[in-house]
């Protein structure tokens, strides 16, 4: 293997360090990972939930709070329907939850059994004869134009909340959440169906408890520049800023009625930071007959954030952490807008413990759909797995304590390895109403049955999903060449629905190409599609659009149900895709790429806090890989069952010495490397966990014979 490390400017390690307040390994392992931009930076280095993006920032949220208060207010019943997968059971757990709490009266619904993917018109028809007004969906909707449309003609308002790539054809419903809809100013994408819910539930709460919710707020401050003076006002809805207004006047020159500021700040609350001295500066400006209604906000700010009592905007600027991850130079009222929002959030307690344990539930839709981890999902992630690790809200607690997890400190590996598969497996197997009842379940006796048979169901997913794969794999290797060695596809009966993403997956790692698998049904065909990374399936699921009764996904993963007639058809169009794909550049599999070179006196138990610091890892954020030279092997043994595959080692570093497990490595012992060598090494650093023992441990990438 090449190992690949980049060079990079000292000088921008440097400055990042300097700026940012990290120490230089972080920073360069930043500037390696092209983590250079403020913004990206500032969710590497910060968890504060203050850092969450606002809610009410994402397309429809507005809508959707008025109408679920509105049902609240009638005492409407309110359906939600959620997906069958752990992000779907887990944000229907949550929103349910929420509008329970406060007070409605919710139902829950997830396909279960042989149920297609998404809304159903038997859903919709069972819940308006039950007269019920509104559906709010989970990870689910967007592609539901034709139950949206049919709930409407029965006075059925939908609302859909989710996360997956919307259609050229968006649902007529009364409101969209969705972060990925056209035109959307929400700053990040890229979040889970869970999280999206998790969004909802935060805007819900902002109305319910602060008297700030739908009052509109201008922010205004003055500020001189040469000869002149700036006005700059900013009009805030909810905390989020929807209008701006700056106006360079020198005294004298104009009367305020020339301006733009009355329009603007007519019938708005005007807040100021240090009243007696705007009020001067606008007395300069226009003349000591023009008054403007203002407050001075900066005595309250003040209690609330102690570090900002009785300063200037520009003194807090230099004190402020969010100003300083703006990619511009942040001006007076920037920082004034940010110091009142973290205000209202202070003042209102916005972030509680009912967030907290929302948090767990988000963070699991996010690791389960394999979500980047970047910007906000990365402190949705770490503030929700340590809630889940401080005290598991019920349900949770019942699946921790029966895989041997409780007490442990929890990283997305357990989660993504343990947690969510037993999850998932209810709906795999077409039960998912265990898992979302599990969640949901108030008696501890009950979850504790069905914490058992979530076990039990998973046991039974993974027979099936090896008698599967012996069918899947050499059908998809035979499969190939029909399909110009771009597409690993397979079909059949005997494969089940519940297992077609796992083994489209598997089939991906297998052949390094998109993987299709299909579910025959007795009249319609389930499929899941996956990328390799290299390829958007939307764009073979879009040439094959019109045969579907219903598709969605991500751009590298989808699935779709069809009529069976349609099949021979099909089988045409996706050979035809095939030789037309284009795939991007695949990556070198033999390199390896380091994050850090780390002299042997770095090799100390220190190292956990840069580890730790850049958790979570997973997707769009793999774990750090550490160059490491002149290793010392002291000891050394074969491990495995039945046949004896790995490798553990002991390495001397100096003052210390690291146990090492390097897997599938057992052939390479005696050939590439001994008892008593000195290697140079690349590696990951881990925890090991066993027999209620936490050690800390190496897991061996490559490594090589010094050279002497």
């Amino acid at each position: 293997m090449n190992w690949e490390k980049k060079d990079f400017d000292p000088r921008m390690v440097k400055d990042l360090a300097e700026k940012y307040g990290c120490d230089l390994l972080t920073a360069s392992i930043l500037v390696r990972r092209g983590i250079c931009n403020g913004e990206d930076i500032r969710y590497f280095l910060e968890d504060d939930p203050r850092h969450l993006r606002n809610p009410y920032q994402m397309p429809g949220m507005e809508d959707a709070v008025e109408r679920i208060l509105a049902a609240k207010e009638e005492k409407e019943k309110v359906l939600i329907f959620g997906d069958r997968d752990v992000d779907g059971i887990t944000g229907t757990a949550l929103l349910s939850g929420v509008l329970e709490k406060m007070g409605m009266d919710i139902s829950c619904r997830i396909p279960t059994g042989d149920d297609p993917y998404g809304l159903s018109i038997k859903a919709v028809d069972e819940f308006a004869a039950n007269y019920g007004t509104l559906i709010i969906t989970v990870d689910c909707g967007i592609s539901n134009q034709a139950e949206t449309a049919h709930a409407a003609t029965l006075g059925v308002d939908v609302i859909i909340t989710d996360h997956h790539n919307p259609q050229e054809e968006l649902p007529a419903a009364l409101s969209i959440v969705n972060p990925k809809l056209p035109g959307s100013n929400y700053p990040f994408r890229d979040l889970s169906g869970c999280a999206v819910a998790y969004k909802l539930a935060a805007a819900l709460r902002f109305a319910e408890k602060s008297e700030l919710y739908g009052q509109p707020i201008c922010l205004l401050n003055t500020r001189p520049v040469n000869e002149a003076y700036i006005i700059e006002i900013a009009k805030l809805l909810n905390l989020t800023v929807v209008d701006t207004l700056t106006e360079t006047i020198v005294p004298g020159m104009a009367g305020i009625t020339d301006t733009r500021l009355p329009a603007f700040l007519q019938g708005q609350q005007i807040l100021v930071w240090d009243a007696p001295l705007q009020k001067k500066t606008l007395a300069k400006i226009f003349g000591a007959g023009v008054e403007i209604n203002m407050l001075d906000i900066a005595p309250e700010i003040g209690k609330e954030i102690p570090q900002a009592a009785n300063k200037s905007l520009l003194r807090i600027k230099e004190l402020s952490r969010i100003a300083k991850y703006s990619g511009d130079e942040p001006g007076e009222l920037d920082v004034f807008i940010n110091l009142f929002d973290s205000f209202a959030r202070k003042r209102e307690k916005l972030f509680n413990d009912d967030d907290t344990t929302d948090l767990q539930l988000a963070s699991l839709g996010t690791i389960a759909d394999i979500m980047p981890l970047r910007d906000e999902n990365r402190i949705i992630v770490r503030q929700g797995l340590a809630a889940l690790q401080a005290k598991p809200r019920p349900g949770l607690s019942n699946l921790l304590a029966r895989l041997n997890l409780a007490g442990r400190r929890l990283g997305t590996t357990e989660i993504s390895w343990h947690l969510s598969p037993a999850i998932n497996a209810a709906g795999r197997m077409g039960r998912p109403e265990k898992a979302l009842s599990l969640l949901m379940e108030k008696k501890p006796a009950d979850r504790d049955r069905l914490a058992d048979e979530l076990l039990t169901l998973n046991e039974e997913r993974k027979k099936m999903g090896a008698d599967t794969w012996a069918l899947v794999e050499p059908q998809a290797f035979k499969n190939l060449e029909t399909y110009g060695g771009k597409l690993a596809f397979s079909f059949g009966k005997e494969i089940n629905r519940g297992v077609t993403g796992i083994m489209a997956n598997r089939l991906v790692g297998r052949f390094k190409v998109p993987a299709l698998v299909i579910s025959f049904g007795e009249k319609i065909l389930t499929g899941s599609v996956r990328s390799d990374g290299n390829y958007d399936i939307q764009s073979l699921l879009e040439q094959c659009a019109d045969l579907f009764l219903d598709w969605g996904g991500h751009d590298f993963a989808g699935g779709f149900s069809m009529e069976s007639s349609r099949w021979e058809e099909f089988l045409d169009r996706v050979k035809t895709a095939a030789y037309t794909m284009e795939m991007g550049a695949a990556a070198d599999e033999e390199a390896i790429t380091i994050d850090a070179e780390l002299p042997l006196s770095y090799m100390n138990p220190d190292i956990f806090k840069i580890v730790d610091r850049l958790e979570p890892y997973g997707e769009k954020n793999e774990e750090l890989n550490f160059l490491c030279r002149g290793l010392k092997i002291t000891d050394l043994s074969l491990k495995g069952k039945g046949e004896t595959k790995h490798v553990k080692l002991e390495l001397d570093a100096g003052k210390h010495k690291w146990p090492a497990m390097y897997w599938q490595a057992a052939d390479k012992v005696k050939t590439e490397f001994d008892l008593h060598d000195t290697v140079d090494m690349v590696f990951t650093v881990t925890r090991n966990f066993f027999n209620g023992m936490e050690t800390p441990q190496l897991i061996v990438t490559d490594l090589k014979r010094a050279v002497k």
